[in-house]
């Protein structure tokens, strides 16, 4: 399938589940500590001290059903307790939408909603990425196998989902840092796709 062909291709629910967990650990910005201080703690403290972000990404998709990589562009958009928001702007609008428990793609003008309820591996993952956009340590190591590497300069966190179901849609998410900016973001599919986003921080007005 070329780039061209996508343009009519619908992403099934793995991938919109994907595109939560890359959307709410893109807005991760972490404040600076000293190399002596830094460890998980520190790194949820200093989340849990922001309530909201906002981010512009550019992302690179390999799939296996399609011969060439897919990239495209857009805004991110978190704000607590429960809002996630993800702008697709090139190479088509797309924006995909979670707060609360109900879920909204929207699309070449249709959206379609669910709700996290009547797909619990669904929410599984999104309940693990509000803890750690929340800062909530103890929820976040209820769901996942959390290994941080690194220091403030340079750090890398790596999340590998408990539960069964979960991972076998996402197998692990690797994020990486330098200072306190979130500058590289990979997320490695169970079925062999990845995604890598690139990340700009902005200031909330």
């Amino acid at each position: 399938m070329t780039p061209r062909m996508t343009e009519g291709f619908h992403r099934p629910l793995h991938l919109y589940v994907t595109c939560i967990l890359v959307l709410a650990t893109a807005l991760l910005c972490v404040p600076l500590a000293r190399a002596a201080d830094w460890n998980l703690e520190t790194l949820m403290h200093a989340l849990a001290q922001r309530p909201a972000g906002r981010a512009t990404y550019v992302e690179t998709k390999t799939m296996a059903i399609l011969n060439v990589p897919i990239k495209s562009s857009g805004e991110l958009r978190y704000a607590a307790p429960d809002l996630l928001e993800m702008r697709t702007l090139k190479p088509r609008p797309q924006t995909l939408v979670v707060q609360g428990n109900q879920v909204s793609v929207e699309a070449d003008g249709r959206r379609r909603q669910f709700s996290l309820r009547s797909h619990p591996e669904v929410a599984g993952l999104v309940d693990g990425i509000r803890a750690t956009l929340n800062g909530n340590l103890r929820a976040l190591t209820r769901d996942y196998r959390v290994t941080l590497e690194g220091d403030a300069a340079r750090w890398s966190l790596t999340l590998v989902p408990l539960d069964a179901t979960v991972r076998a849609r996402v197998r692990q998410v690797r994020i990486g840092g330098r200072e306190n900016w979130v500058r590289t973001i990979a997320v490695q599919q169970a079925d062999g796709d990845h995604s890598s986003l690139i990340i700009q921080q902005h200031a909330m007005p």
